[in-house]
């Protein structure tokens, strides 16, 4: 026998079961409008009433109509008084995936579906569908026109007075690639599985001849895709392997995105990422400049991202500030040299006395601190009264280390060898003395004013706000496209969405308000 129904809390007493008008304790029913969900009916649309006049979609419709898109029509084969398709005009393209990214939408399929029923997209769309891969397609197609549409809209921000070169702070940060941790795979596993998918495509024969249709096709053209990644992936496996100083026989790629690399994450876990670096001006806010590396360090991405700024905005920066991961001699070399200004971390290129103290088996009486310099004589002064001699020098980008040793005949005999050279039998207690550039010591000296540390402590707000934005905001925490170049393309697609949010922020409505008012 089956169970009868428990009763749900406060419905005790109350019958499952309709109780019939007949029946009813009350000789008076109430009437209410049914719902009636079988009907057919016609509706009057007003597209332009379906938002709002200050609604983002009808900024960015006006921006994008702004900027000049030849090169997105170029390729359109479709021409007046002719037959073929007509392709969907690449100004709302474009529009569709600056306001899908905007709202944290990174799906082709999604967009498609949104068109269907979400007011703001089907104003956009003037209540047309359209299909996802003409979506898909175009996000990836366009890769100089993208660039381009990137660089005028810095055109029209600056012409608003929302950009300046004055002071730009860089930084990088870490994106989590279209692949999962288990998707990594060592050379012979890859051979394996590369194998595997050669057979798979023999055996379905020649696509030029074959021209099957649906579901068919869409998995005969994965399979290709898989062996083409397999074979990527070896390629790449080859690049770490030339990369790595150790265990090169544990070198793996992605048989899912063979250009990702394992990169730590903010919360101190690793994952399959990209690192995006972005560069920002500091008095709007605005990305002057974005890229994209397989590198998971930043202390050689610095000079590229300027050149990026450059090539953007045909001006440097007049000043650069970055953290301590951009803060090498590389940096502060290259940047003198190009007459711009660096503030970055002093930490990271004054390591030597600090070095010298973790030194194992020294004294603190020993540390290379407590050696006095005779500049005249060019010597050093050991606590216990011994000359240290110049023996050499050694020559580097930016720096030259001096080194000076003692006699070993006198460490040997020394009462104090067991605290300040312990373990040393061949030679003589050393010390460094480092001779920065005049760039190096320029930057050293201005990085110990008030001036220089009250401008490096501003670069956390303005460096890391696009990152925050463009993650929280954007949704961008996880790639959707997989390679180098199209993960390149998806950073400015979230980059330029970016910039437009923020002069529909800082410009479109205002001078919508003041002319409402």
């Amino acid at each position: 026998m089956s169970q009868p129904d428990k009763e749900l809390p406060g419905l005790e007493g109350v019958s499952s079961t309709p109780v019939p008008p007949s029946v009813s304790a009350s000789p008076v029913q109430p009437r209410v409008k049914p719902v009636d969900r079988s009907q057919l009916t016609w509706q009057m649309l007003d597209v332009e009433r379906l938002i709002e006049p200050d609604h983002a979609a009808r900024a960015i419709w006006e921006l994008v109509g702004r900027l000049k898109l030849e090169g997105f029509y170029a390729p359109i084969e479709a021409v007046e008084g002719s037959a073929g398709r007509t392709p969907w005009d690449p100004r709302l393209l474009v529009s569709l995936w600056v306001y899908a990214y905007s709202r944290g939408i990174s799906s082709a399929r999604e967009i498609a579906r949104r068109c269907t029923y979400e007011p703001a997209f089907q104003w956009l769309c003037g209540l047309g569908e359209i299909n996802h891969h003409t979506l898909s397609d175009f996000r990836v197609d366009h890769d100089g026109s993208l660039r381009q549409l990137f660089v005028q809209v810095l055109g029209v921000l600056s012409s608003e007075g929302l950009v300046s070169l004055e002071r730009v702070m860089h930084d990088g940060t870490r994106i989590k690639a279209c692949a999962g941790a288990d998707s990594f795979r060592r050379e012979e596993r890859l051979k394996e599985h590369l194998e595997a998918a050669r057979k798979q495509v023999e055996a379905m024969g020649d696509p030029r001849q074959e021209q099957p249709a649906g579901k068919r096709a869409a998995q005969e053209r994965a399979v290709r895709e898989r062996q083409e990644r397999l074979e990527q992936a070896l390629e790449e496996v080859q690049k770490v392997r030339e990369a790595k100083r150790a265990d090169k026989e544990q070198a793996r790629a992605s048989q899912s995105d063979p250009q990702a690399r394992i990169m730590k994450q903010s919360d101190g876990g690793y994952a399959p990422s990209y690192n995006v670096q972005l560069s920002t001006e500091a008095s709007h806010r605005i990305i002057v400049g974005a890229g994209v590396t397989q590198s998971g360090s930043d202390y050689g991405q610095l000079i590229a991202a300027v050149a990026r700024v450059e090539a953007n905005l045909r001006k440097k920066p007049a000043q650069v500030v970055v953290d301590g991961g951009f803060t090498t001699r590389e940096n502060i070399m290259s940047m003198a040299e190009q007459g711009i200004d660096f503030v970055g971390s002093l930490a990271e290129v004054n390591p030597g006395i600090a070095g010298q103290k973790r030194k194992r088996g020294v004294t603190e009486e020993f540390y290379t601190d407590k050696f006095v310099y005779d500049a005249q004589q060019d010597i050093f002064r050991c606590p216990a009264g011994e000359v240290l001699r110049h023996k050499g020098r050694d020559f580097r980008l930016g720096v030259t280390f001096h080194q000076y040793r003692a006699p070993t005949e006198r460490c040997r005999t020394c009462a104090f060898q067991s605290k300040c050279c312990p373990g040393n039998e061949h030679h003589g207690r050393s010390v460094i003395r480092t001779e920065r550039a005049p760039a190096m010591q320029q930057f050293a000296e201005k990085m110990q004013t008030k001036e220089g540390k009250a401008i490096y402590r501003q670069r956390g707000a303005v460096a890391e706000f696009p990152n925050a934005w463009i993650k929280e905001k954007l949704g961008l925490r996880q790639f959707r496209l997989r390679g180098l170049v199209k993960v390149g393309l998806e950073v400015l697609w979230a980059a330029l969405t970016y910039n437009i949010q923020q002069w529909v922020r800082l410009s479109w409505q205002t001078k919508l308000a003041l002319a409402q008012n």
